[in-house]
C-alpha cells in the first residue's frame, strides 16, 4: 500500500496487486489493509460466491458508523446485521421504476436548465467554446440531488458557489481528524464506536442535519407533498411501523435514521453520476465515430416519440446505456468492494484454502474491469462490448460499477437515469472535441475517494 492516498490511486495499487498474482492459481491472495486482516478476491468464481451465492456468509461491510454520536454515518452503506436487513426493505421500495418515473419530471427541468447554462456558454459560431466540463457536471448533478433528495432549488448550473455544494464537497474530502485517528476508525470500527468517536465534520454534520429537520418541520407544518426522495422517507417516517417480508413489524424512521439517508443520497448520487458524465464526454470527445452514432441514436428514438424526452424514450435508448457500461468498466468510480466473512469459509474447489471469521474481503472490481482475459485490450473504448449480445455472454460479476447480489447499489436506478437525461441533452443538443488544453492522458487525484482527476477537464463545445 505504499503510496496510498499520497503519491498513488489506489486503482494502481490495487491493479498492480492484481496482475502480480493473477495467473498464480490461488482463489484468493492475503495482504493487510489499514490493519486489518484482508483476503484478496483474485478468482472470479469466488467473487460470485462472495457477492452472491454465499452471500449470507458474507453479507457484513465491516465499515464505521456510529448512529448514537455521529448520525449521519447510519446509513445504508455503512449498516450491518439485522440494523441493515431492516434498512434495505424499508428503502428498497423508493427506488423501484414506478418511483423513478415518479422523479423523471423534477430530473427533466433541471436538465432543460443545464441545456440553457449551455446554450449561454457557447456561441452559435464555428468553434463554439473551450469549457471546464467536469465543474459544469457536478453543478448539474448537485442540482438534481438537492431537488429530489432534499427538495431545495439551489441553482447551482448559475451560482456555482452555494453552501449546499461547498457542504457536499466538504464531506467528499474531508474528515473530522487527522490521519492517524482516521486510520484507526477504519482499522478498528468496533473499538472506534464504542469510545464514541465521530468520522463527518462539526461543520459538515450541522448543515446536513440542520437542512433535514428544517425541511422536515417545513413540510409537515404546511402539508406540503413532493416528488421526491425526501417525500418518500417522510412518509416511512410518519407511518410509525414498518412490515418486512417476514412479517416482523419493525419501527418507522427516526430523524437521524432519515437524515442519514438524504446524507448518503447526497454522497452516492452526485459524484458519481457527474464523474461518470465527464470521463464520457471525455472519451466521445476522442471518439467522434462514436459520438456521432450516439447522437444519432439518440434522434432515432426521440423521433419514435414525438421529441419529447420520456421516461419510455430514455430507457429505450440503448447504445447510450452502452456508452455508459464501457465508460463505468474504463472509469471504475469506486475501485474495490468490501465485505467480511461472518463464519470461516472454505473456498469451494479448494479445500486447502480457508477465509477465517472476521477477514475483511476486498474485491477488486477495477482490476477485473480491466483485465485481458474478461475484456480484451483493455484500455480500449469500446461500447460494443455492452451489446446485448456480449452482455449475454458475460457473467454479471465481471462487471461491478454497481457491485452485485443482495448488498448491490440500492440507488442504481436513479443514479443511471440521471446519467442518461444529463448525457442525452448534451449530446443532442452540442458537439464535444478535444483541444490544446484537453489533459491526454489524465493525472488522477490520490486524495479523492472515487477516480477523479487533478484540475478540470477542457474540451471544445460546439452547437449542433
Amino acid at each position: 500500500m505504499i503510496g496510498f492516498r499520497r503519491t498513488r490511486i489506489i486503482h494502481e495499487i490495487m491493479g498492480d496487486y492484481y496482475m502480480k498474482f493473477r495467473k498464480s492459481g490461488h482463489p484468493f491472495v492475503g495482504f493487510s489493509f489499514l490493519q486489518r486482516r484482508s483476503a484478496f478476491i483474485m478468482d472470479i468464481k469466488l467473487a460470485k460466491n462472495v457477492l452472491i451465492k454465499d452471500f449470507t456468509n458474507f453479507a457484513d461491510r465491516g465499515q464505521f458508523h456510529n448512529e448514537r454520536d455521529d448520525p449521519l454515518t447510519g446509513h445504508l452503506f455503512n449498516l450491518d446485521g439485522k440494523r441493515w436487513k431492516i434498512m434495505r426493505q424499508k428503502l428498497s421500495p423508493t427506488f423501484t421504476s414506478g418511483k423513478m418515473k415518479f422523479m423523471f419530471p423534477t430530473v427533466i427541468k433541471v436538465s432543460e436548465e443545464f441545456v440553457d447554462v449551455m446554450m449561454e456558454n457557447v456561441p452559435a459560431k464555428t468553434g463554439g467554446a473551450i469549457i471546464e466540463i467536469k465543474d459544469l457536471m457536478a453543478r448539474f448533478t448537485t442540482d438534481v440531488i438537492g431537488t429530489c433528495a432534499f427538495g431545495i432549488e439551489c441553482n447551482t448550473l448559475r451560482t456555482p458557489v452555494t453552501d449546499f455544494r461547498t457542504m457536499g464537497q466538504k464531506s467528499f474530502t474531508e474528515m473530522r481528524h487527522g490521519v492517524l485517528l482516521t486510520a484507526f476508525e477504519f482499522s478498528f470500527p468496533s473499538l472506534a464506536r464504542k469510545l464514541r468517536m465521530r468520522m463527518i465534520p462539526e461543520d459538515v454534520h450541522q448543515f446536513f442535519m440542520g437542512l433535514v429537520k428544517a425541511t422536515l418541520a417545513f413540510r409537515e407544518r404546511e402539508n406540503i407533498k413532493r416528488n421526491d426522495f425526501m417525500q418518500m422517507l417522510i412518509e416511512l417516517k410518519q407511518k410509525g411501523s414498518f412490515t418486512m417480508d417476514n412479517g416482523e413489524v419493525v419501527s418507522g424512521l427516526d430523524v437521524g435514521e432519515l437524515a442519514a439517508q438524504v446524507f448518503v443520497f447526497y454522497l452516492a448520487g452526485f459524484e458519481t453520476s457527474s464523474s461518470t458524465m465527464t470521463y464520457a464526454l471525455y472519451e466521445l470527445a476522442q471518439h467522434t465515430d462514436i459520438q456521432d452514432r450516439l447522437r444519432e441514436d439518440i434522434q432515432d428514438v426521440l423521433q419514435q416519440h414525438d421529441g419529447k424526452l420520456t421516461y419510455e424514450c430514455v430507457k429505450a435508448m440503448r447504445y447510450l446505456d452502452q456508452v455508459i457500461s464501457e465508460t463505468l468498466r474504463l472509469y471504475t468510480l469506486v475501485p474495490f468492494l468490501e465485505r467480511r466473512a461472518l463464519n470461516d469459509y472454505v473456498v469451494p474447489g479448494h479445500p486447502k484454502y480457508v477465509i477465517e471469521r472476521g477477514t475483511q474481503i476486498i474485491l477488486p472490481a477495477a482490476a477485473y474491469h480491466r483485465d485481458e482475459d474478461l475484456y480484451p485490450e483493455p484500455e480500449k473504448f469500446d461500447p460494443e462490448r455492452f451489446s446485448p449480445e456480449q452482455v449475454a455472454a458475460r457473467d454479471s460479476v465481471e462487471w461491478l460499477p454497481f457491485g452485485d447480489g443482495p448488498r448491490n447499489c440500492v440507488g442504481m436506478r436513479f443514479g443511471q437515469m440521471q446519467t442518461r437525461i444529463g448525457l442525452a441533452q448534451l449530446i443532442r443538443n452540442f458537439k464535444f472535441t478535444v483541444c490544446d488544453k484537453t489533459d491526454i492522458p489524465l493525472t488522477y487525484d490520490p486524495k479523492s475517494f472515487v477516480l477523479g482527476t487533478v484540475g478540470g477537464i477542457h474540451l471544445r463545445v460546439e452547437r449542433v
